[in-house]
């Protein structure tokens, strides 16, 4: 019984995950692959020393790994997609972590890791403690 209990307690709990790293990651990446590069440089500097194609293609790609930490799980439909989503925006944490180091700016980093960290668990989680089967 009580291991019943602590896989639903890791089911609810990776749903948080993936609905809050979902919605940020969703977040970020329309506003990435939207704004004008101006507004973009207001809200990140780092924006006006990158090429624009680069900066349009990270936000596609968290856009679409926001998208992949939900849509494949809600509808149960190749939910192994999930955990591959949740793996690629791990890989964009690392990158933007070392891209960050890079410039100088340590500070940014701080928020890499705990992103990377959530991506890791939903990926750990979804393989291991609580998979999500698809429909028959």
């Amino acid at each position: 019984m009580t291991n019943q209990k602590s896989n639903k307690a890791i089911n609810i709990a990776l749903w948080i995950a993936q609905g809050l790293l979902a919605l940020m990651f969703i977040m970020a990446g329309l506003m990435k692959a939207t704004q004008p590069v101006e507004a973009l440089t207001e809200a990140l500097p780092w924006v006006a020393n990158t090429p624009i194609a680069l900066v349009k293609f990270i936000g596609v790609s968290e856009l679409l790994g926001g998208l992949g930490l939900l849509i494949p799980s809600i509808f149960r439909w190749k939910p192994n997609l999930t955990i591959l989503a949740a793996l690629g925006l791990a890989l964009i944490m690392v990158l933007a972590g070392g891209f960050h180091a890079s410039r100088g700016e340590f500070s940014a980093i701080g928020m890499n890791v705990i992103l990377l960290g959530l991506a890791l668990f939903i990926a750990w989680g979804r393989r291991k403690k609580a998979p999500i089967l698809a429909k028959k």
